[in-house]
């Protein structure tokens, strides 16, 4: 291990050791980074085919081919047309969620739990102690006088405010929610800690008895829920008719395919996604816009925006008030930004390496054509975030010095503990979201919109019922809300690639991921680092984003900031209940774990988007003269925000 790499924690692997530093940018022509050399690779080939044909008897050439570290992506084994059709089928009918991985979690629990006597005594005399706080509880409720309190036996978690009103502590309803947070505990305590059962397994077990109990929540019913019969009483039934009228037009929106109730407030270019901007460059797979400069001088060197292809990039242009990129523009900073194409059947093929050379090198190549000779400064969220990952771990390896900086928004390097995502990424789930991939080409937005929903059936599901169903009250749309039901697809050679190469394999992060026919090493990054991680965030939990301090040696500035997936990167100054944490790793610096470092960290009120912007112009150049938009071979084509973000 180089000197100057931090050291990983016990029980991880050593990163690769960092090389010697990044040539000229001159000794790699532009767009060439990662690129595969194909007459070289031609001539290995033939080099191979030749040492073969010479040698007596080459020991098991298909094997050693199929497990090099430089071979191409390989997709799973063609399987029956009869099977193929069967799993599309199944996968239908059960929204994507495969049964085999749930009997399979099933038999784990159950036949490990059959056989541990002692486990079993203890839920035994949990269940029975919790039946005694309960009648102890009935008891003090019966005999305490009117209008005053009992103490209550069970305390709801901290994120659960289901039953925060003042009317679940009346009786009977407070003895009923009670009974259902005791009968939660119990099945929390059987689902976990049962000796020989894996992981994994306890995982979805526990996950799938949460989901259950939660259907069956007393909050869910108009019977058991007493503050939607006040409302119902004090409105004559008025919440209930407006909620039949809800529930009728969102069956028709669902059906006809309309945007939910209230996103036509929010449209495309008109009143989201406004910041002024060309289109200076499309290809079948992206758009990639130059926005106006707001200043009289800029920043020398130019910012281009990365964002994920599971959704439409103008989470980081909503509504003027909380547009990121305008935010930037309005700070003297050239900001390109891609928006990527919806995919359809033709782009069923596009795969990852597509992503990075037809996406990232490709807009690149088209930003130092339009600002020449200057370094860019690259960020990247989410997904976006993981690619920029493994183009700059491919022009370090290779000696391209384009890039000045790298930023990463809620994007994952590692992939050993990816959160709740996890339950829903095994072999046999991942197998048989392939097969029906493989008959519509692609992974619909509904899919991916359901994933979510499930992993906060509270938030996302549940609280919408009861709110707009039950109490018959519309949440209003905010541009944020529309921006998340105007979703992506997934091309399915790229998903499959997704989920194998990065959460079931892990290849990035242990050196595995090929670029150009060569493995990339993330150790390899010589760039400052500004990353970016959110409190509360399910889809990167912001301990698994914060493993990048034990994969790349260089210098770290990590930010933790309140809110989620989402909502903690749109997070504006002004917004209100917006903290954050920062502190820089020096290159080199020492590991320090992740709950180390939150308690060492003060909280900062406020937004981060100002730390970064003076983060981006300490290393951006001298202010000069605006660019012109476009160049001869990039010429401006359309307004912002382009085409490809209208695709439906």
């Amino acid at each position: 291990m180089s000197p100057s790499a931090p050291k990983p924690p016990s029980g991880e692997v050593a990163p690769a050791p960092t090389r010697a530093r990044r040539r000229s940018a001159t000794t790699a022509p532009p767009g060439t980074a990662g690129k595969p050399a194909r007459a070289a690779r031609s001539d290995t080939a033939s080099a191979n085919t030749s040492s073969a044909q010479a040698g007596k008897s080459p020991a098991r050439p298909a094997a050693s081919a199929a497990r090099s570290f430089a071979e191409p992506f390989a997709p799973p084994p063609p399987r029956n047309p009869l099977d193929r059709r069967v799993h599309a089928a199944i996968a239908r009918a059960t929204a994507s969620v495969s049964p085999i991985a749930l009997l399979l979690a099933t038999v784990d629990w159950a036949g490990h739990l059959a056989v541990s006597p002692g486990k079993r005594m203890e839920l035994a005399d949990l269940g029975i102690a919790q039946m005694r706080r309960l009648l102890r509880y009935a008891h003090q409720l019966a005999i305490a006088p009117a209008g005053s309190a009992a103490h209550e036996c069970i305390e709801p978690p901290a994120q659960d405010r289901r039953f925060q009103a003042p009317e679940w502590h009346a009786w009977p309803f407070n003895l009923m929610h009670q009974s259902f947070l005791l009968g939660q505990e119990w099945w929390d305590a059987a689902t976990h800690g049962v000796a020989g059962v894996s992981r994994h397994h306890e995982q979805v077990v526990a996950f799938a008895a949460r989901q259950l109990l939660d259907l069956f929540s007393p909050g869910n019913f108009l019977p058991t829920n007493p503050v939607v019969l006040r409302q119902t009483l004090a409105s004559g039934g008025m919440n209930l008719a407006r909620g039949a009228v809800h529930a009728v037009e969102d069956f028709e929106r669902l059906v006809g395919g309309a945007p939910p109730a209230g996103a036509e407030d929010f449209v495309v270019g008109r009143d989201v996604a406004v910041t002024p901007g060309k289109v200076v460059l499309r290809n079948r797979l992206i758009e990639l816009i130059q926005y106006a400069p707001a200043t009289a001088d800029v920043y020398a060197e130019p910012v281009l925006i990365v964002p994920a292809w599971i959704m439409k990039y103008y989470i980081l242009d909503l509504s003027p008030h909380n547009s990121l990129v305008r935010y930037l523009v309005e700070r003297g900073h050239t900001v390109f930004c891609i928006s990527w194409k919806n995919p359809g059947t033709d782009e069923r093929e596009l795969d990852m390496d597509d992503y990075l050379q037809l996406g990232f090198f490709a807009a690149l190549d088209a930003i130092n054509a339009i600002v020449p000779g200057q370094k860019v400064h690259a960020t990247g969220y989410c997904l976006g975030g993981t690619l920029l990952a493994i183009a700059a771990a491919a022009m370090d390896r290779d000696g391209d010095a384009r890039l000045g900086s790298m930023t990463l928004f809620t994007a994952q390097t590692d992939f050993t503990e990816p959160g709740e995502l996890a339950l829903f990424i095994d072999d046999s789930e991942v197998s048989l979201l392939e097969a029906q991939m493989e008959e519509t080409g692609f992974l619909t937005a509904g899919q991916m919109a359901g994933a979510f929903q499930i992993l906060r059936s509270n938030d996302l599901l549940w609280s919408r019922v009861v709110g707009e169903y039950l109490m018959g009250e519309r949440t209003p749309m905010n541009d944020l809300m529309a921006w998340n039901a105007d979703a992506t697809r997934m091309p399915a050679r790229m998903h499959s690639q997704y989920l194998r190469r990065l959460f079931l394999n892990d290849d990035l992060s242990e050196g595995r991921y090929p670029v150009g026919g060569k493995p990339v090493a993330l150790s390899d990054i010589e760039l400052p680092v500004f990353c970016v991680a959110t409190l509360t965030d399910h889809v990167a939990p912001w301990r698994s984003v914060y493993k990048l301090h034990y994969l790349v040696p260089t210098e770290i500035s990590f930010v933790l900031t309140s809110g989620g997936h989402n909502a903690g990167i749109v997070s504006e100054p002004g917004r209100p209940r917006r903290s954050f944490r920062m502190h820089t790793r020096p290159a080199g610096g020492n590991y320090v774990p992740p709950d180390d470092w939150l308690e060492r960290t003060p909280e900062q009120e406020g937004s981060w988007w100002p730390a970064w912007s003076d983060w981006l112009a300490a290393r951006s150049g001298t202010r000069v003269a605006p660019p012109a938009i476009g160049a001869p071979d990039y010429p401006a084509l359309d307004d912002a925000p382009g085409c490809y973000v209208h695709e439906k």
